[in-house]
């Protein structure tokens, strides 16, 4: 086993950090999940409909990754891949975009895939996982020490994907959290609830999930990730409503959590949707204090996949930058707006042409 890894410098003093989100910018932010290849057949064709794919790199942490360092935050990966063409291939893709790679481990096994068929009209998308046996899944949990690990950052982002793909998985996704909590370093976490991969074994979501959260600051989830995690139900027609009573439900639960971000989306087809977001942000004796954006019409869609983590990475990005709630909220909804524009995984456009995004400058061409 080799270890793609560099020294860091050491970490700043627990008791020196800030242990809430607010106008702090700077510090190193650690990404940690499985890397994956994304194949896709020919535009609008159903799987293997013709002989061709398309394969990209993808992994939801991952496409925080590159987003970030391509808005200019000092992004890492950490993730197990195969020590082989296809593991060096999906490294050298994350560092071309300016992703910090030192913390990859590589190791005998093979490259996680997934498949994904490309909706149309009224026909939705769909994605069929081969990432059973991965090297990140039967290595992960004994792989890194996570100490060592996040030495140097102030940040961790995690998402609920990775404890979803197995007893490794769930194992260092809890671990890895409760050693950046002892650590002060700050945990962003997104919800990502993988159905089919939980279904594919004996796991525990709520009980594991929950681990997660307890040491999370924030968190992308919506009602439907708090009402799994908390065992319960939060009824109301209005979804708005749903998520402050989640919110409020959320925040009782887990003391240390002080935001959660999502999107709300309306969908007429596969290609024509609108997009809105909300923040919800712990306030005094109690209650939640509400942040939200107008919603944004996006026709002819491209791709949406890698929509949320898109609004993630540009949310945390706002954050990490000491802005304002609304204007981090205002950053991320443009950022998944941009993203259904391209194919792949990937969030690829730069914070100046996200800010572009965020304002009413046409569709002119910029000459």
């Amino acid at each position: 086993m080799t270890k793609d890894q560099s020294a860091a410098a050491g970490p700043q003093a627990a008791s020196d950090r800030v242990t809430s989100l607010g106008p702090k910018n700077g510090g190193r932010i650690l990404c940690f999940g499985e890397m994956l290849l994304r194949f896709s057949p020919n535009q609008n064709e159903l799987l293997l409909q013709s002989p061709a794919l398309t394969a990209r790199p993808g992994g939801a942490e991952a496409n925080v990754a590159v987003a970030l360092a391509r808005f200019g935050a000092p992004a890492a990966m950490a993730t197990v891949l195969p020590d082989n063409a296809l593991g060096q291939a999906a490294r050298d893709e994350v560092r071309r975009y300016g992703v910090d790679t030192a913390p990859v481990i590589f190791a005998p096994g093979r490259m996680g895939l997934y498949f994904l068929t490309p909706g149309a009209v009224r026909r939705p998308s769909e994605v069929l996982y081969d990432r059973a046996g991965s090297a990140f899944v039967e290595r992960v949990a004994d792989a890194f020490d996570w100490d060592a690990l996040l030495d140097g950052y102030e940040w961790l982002h995690v998402s609920g994907v990775t404890p979803a793909t197995g007893p490794n998985g769930s194992r260092a996704a809890v671990e890895l959290v409760e050693a950046a909590v002892s650590k002060g370093v700050r945990v962003s976490y997104d919800g990502n609830f993988r159905g089919k991969l939980w279904e594919q074994w004996a796991g525990d979501p709520p009980g594991t999930l929950s681990q997660m959260l307890a040491g999370a600051e924030i968190a992308f989830a919506d009602d439907r990730d708090f009402a799994l995690v908390l065992k319960t139900k939060f009824e109301d027609a209005d979804p708005h409503a749903r998520r402050r009573l989640a919110a409020a439900a959320a925040f009782e639960a887990f003391p240390r959590l002080q935001r959660i971000a999502c999107t709300l989306r309306v969908q007429e087809s596969v290609a024509d949707q609108a997009l809105s977001a909300v923040m919800l942000t712990r306030g005094a004796d109690g209650e939640v204090v509400e942040t939200s954006t107008e919603a944004i019409h996006m026709t002819g869609v491209v791709d949406r996949v890698g929509g949320g983590d898109a609004f993630a990475s540009g949310v945390l990005f706002g954050l990490w930058s000491g802005w304002s709630d609304q204007e981090a909220l205002d950053f991320g909804l443009a950022a998944a707006g941009l993203k259904h524009s391209v194919p792949g995984d990937f969030n690829l456009f730069t914070a100046a042409e996200v800010r572009a995004a965020m304002g009413d400058g046409g569709f002119d061409i910029r000459r």
